[in-house]
């Protein structure tokens, strides 16, 4: 156990690490589920650990992409990443209870209209993809057979395959509006991509009487949320 998980352990705190955006808007009918309402608004707040209304209670503001690492390494005790975070990060020394069902979209492949992807792919040509999830790529295009150069962006992915930087994109889409409105198309879908619950293995053995409640709560919330109206 290193420093940091033993501290985090040993504090009476629960820190949940969240992303801001639509994860934070989806988590809290899922806090409030289990009581904990968050005290300020982090679009408007300087501050990037938010109080609740539970004195024990924490929210640690973070990039989507970190939070498996606070909660890995334990600066957070639990928090809330996207499947395609979590894909890309391992999910080592993280506890995955709960799909939560929440911040659903899919993780698919689009390329400038016109382009024959389908003719490209079955003669196996070399595919340039410009996309941030460089690990789902290359096992997507490895799992069909098809030699890929990636090339890693953090934003702006549809520009790429418009200025001739990359044939293809691996992205997130949820409506499919910003690809259409970029003269892109949808060719493939990967996977589809909710948000997942993860919990810091050393604080669910050390802190199990606090967090477990909470994490039946989750769960009961988003099962809730998932059945049809």
């Amino acid at each position: 156990m290193n420093a940091i998980t033993s501290q985090a352990g040993n504090d009476s705190q629960l820190i949940l690490a969240l992303s801001k955006g639509r994860i934070f808007e989806d988590t809290l009918p899922l806090l409030a589920a289990a009581g904990i309402t968050v005290t300020e608004n982090p679009e408007t707040s300087r501050k990037l650990i938010l109080p609740t209304n539970d004195p024990h209670v924490r929210v640690l503001i973070v990039r989507a992409t970190d939070v498996p690492t606070y909660v890995q390494h334990g600066a957070a005790d639990f928090g809330v990443a996207g499947k395609d975070v979590l894909f890309e990060h391992g999910g080592e020394g993280l506890y995955q209870p709960v799909d939560l069902n929440i911040a659903r979209c899919r993780m698919s492949v689009a390329v400038k209209a016109g382009f024959d992807y389908e003719t490209a792919v079955r003669q196996g040509a070399r595919l340039r993809v410009a996309t941030k999830f460089t690990q789902m790529a290359r096992e997507h295009f490895a799992a069909k057979g098809v030699h890929v150069d990636l090339i890693k962006l953090y934003g702006s992915m549809e520009l790429a395959p418009l200025i001739g930087l990359s044939d293809a994109i691996v992205d997130l889409v949820s409506t499919g509006s910003t690809l259409r409105a970029n003269n892109l198309v949808e060719v493939e879908e990967i996977m589809d991509i909710s948000s997942r619950l993860v919990v810091n293995q050393a604080a669910l053995k050390l802190k199990r009487a606090r967090l477990q409640p909470i994490i039946e709560a989750f769960e009961r919330a988003s099962q809730a949320q998932a059945q049809p109206a």
